[in-house]
């Protein structure tokens, strides 16, 4: 089961592992978030749970198509 079927919807957010500052850091995608019903909160579901680095959570953009990119 993918993370997205398991609360019925697509993630709003995706969490990442962050080793290392600035230009330099490197990401790593580890899970994903959903919004709670209530606005309250969120669900979050991680594939992997760093033991060093920090976790980084961030809203989720609609990918550009190559024609914006030039």
């Amino acid at each position: 089961m993918t993370t997205s079927n398991l609360f019925g919807r697509k993630p709003t957010h995706r969490l990442y592992q962050v080793l290392g500052d600035g230009d330099a850091a490197i990401w790593k995608s580890i899970g994903a978030a959903w919004p709670n019903k209530d606005g309250k909160g969120f669900n979050v579901s991680c594939d992997a749970v760093p033991l060093q680095g920090r976790i980084v959570m961030r809203a989720i953009e609609p990918r550009r198509e190559r024609s914006e990119l030039n």
